[in-house]
């Protein structure tokens, strides 16, 4: 019964290590259809940008429309083929995150050349108190 056990354990941890297992800042492609964590963010963030095809490059301003300082904000930039399938994605930091009623530089390169691009706020965190800093 011990043996069975230990192979269950093991066969969960080694399961378990496998779909946590990431390759950085790409999400995979199999969740192309998913373009944000944080259900809703369209009430908050408002984006201004320009893709630069033949550079791989996705850049603009994402505004905060909130009063409060947003934390931790995370931009998704995904390339689209003709069809609208995504053939390349990045997923890029805001370093200090976007002030309240604020805006915020964001660079997302190494993307491929498509015919074209879709922006999103992949996720964030309210600032609440001064514990909250990071």
């Amino acid at each position: 019964m011990t043996v069975v056990r230990f192979a269950a354990l093991f066969g969960l941890i080694v399961l378990t290590a496998a779909a946590c297992a990431t390759t950085g800042a790409e999400p995979p492609l199999s969740s192309s259809a998913t373009t944000t964590m944080m259900y809703g963010w369209e009430r908050h963030f408002t984006f201004e940008w320009t893709a630069e095809p033949e550079r791989g490059r996705v850049s603009g301003y994402l505004h905060n429309r909130n009063g409060e300082n947003a934390l931790s904000v995370r931009v998704l930039a995904q390339a689209l083929d003709a069809s609208g399938a995504v053939v390349g994605q990045r997923i890029q930091a805001i370093p200090g995150g976007v002030g309240g009623f604020g805006r915020a530089y964001f660079t997302l390169a190494n993307l491929p050349a498509a015919n074209s691009y879709r922006v999103s706020v992949w996720d964030y965190t309210w600032f609440q108190a001064p514990g909250d800093r990071m």
